[in-house]
């Protein structure tokens, strides 16, 4: 069971999409090349390769859960290039030997890889200039607002103090900057930049997210989903009524290129 089991429709209905400043700066990447191919790593339900789309010639997806894989298939569907779907892992995928992306994108996933293994993988398969962006914005369990801190509360009232990662794992933080494993990495010339998020949620849209994570699925809650739900939207109805429920996020994009 993959700790994202039962939440690829909450994934695609609720998780937030990746800041139009983002897009534009991966765009630059491949500007002006006549072969602009793209390759997501556990892409999830296929944002990036859709806000993509209009900017690269060909995309290949890979995404090891089944469900999610499913969302991106339909939220791909009829786009005007090229679009290849790999039920694989990051660590497993395997192009044709002539293969080589322009740019590879990793997404709210380094955290989950085997990231000295996916790193070395890409040596083979991406073009000599081709860029590697490893991104990602942290979570409502990690933001630090007081309607935040109130709803990760409620969580630990029901699922323990640790975060979760699934039914049977708890959350290891990475104790390194992404920065540093790219540096050491055969994409070594590494630059960062950090895009200042300001969401508006509701209700609505912060119990749809909860349910698409690894920390807050409805399996976890067991029996008790009801009860934890209830209490959620009355927690979040009076935030919402008294402010808003406003997260202020930073969306870090690390870039390296070999050197």
């Amino acid at each position: 069971m993959s700790q994202f089991d039962t939440t690829a429709p909450f994934y695609a209905a609720y998780r937030p999409g990746i800041p139009k400043e983002a897009v534009e700066l991966l765009a630059r990447r491949v500007a002006g090349k006549k072969c602009r191919a793209l390759l997501d790593l556990g892409s999830g339900t296929g944002q990036v390769p859709l806000a993509l789309a209009g900017e690269v010639t060909a995309i290949d997806v890979v995404e090891q859960d089944t469900d999610m894989l499913r969302e991106a298939a339909t939220a791909l569907a009829g786009l005007p290039v090229t679009v290849h779907l790999h039920n694989a892992s990051a660590e497993e995928f395997t192009p044709p030997a002539a293969y080589r992306a322009n740019l590879v994108t990793i997404c709210r996933a380094f955290h989950w890889m085997k990231q000295d293994v996916v790193l070395s993988r890409l040596e083979g398969m991406t073009a000599p200039d081709a860029s590697v962006a490893v991104m990602g914005d942290g979570s409502l369990w990690t933001a630090r607002t007081a309607w935040t801190d109130a709803l990760r509360a409620l969580i630990q009232e029901y699922l323990g103090e640790e975060r979760r990662a699934g039914m049977s794992k708890k959350y290891a933080a990475h104790d390194r900057p992404y920065s540093e494993i790219l540096a050491e990495s055969a994409f070594g010339r590494v630059e960062e930049h950090t895009i200042a998020v300001q969401r508006e949620w509701s209700t609505e849209t912060v119990i749809g997210y909860l349910y698409s994570t690894s920390f807050a699925a409805r399996p976890l809650f067991g029996e008790r989903v009801q009860d934890f739900e209830r209490r959620a939207r009355v927690l979040l109805d009076g935030h919402a009524a008294d402010g808003g429920l406003i997260e202020r996020a930073s969306f870090q994009v690390v870039l390296g290129r070999r050197g």
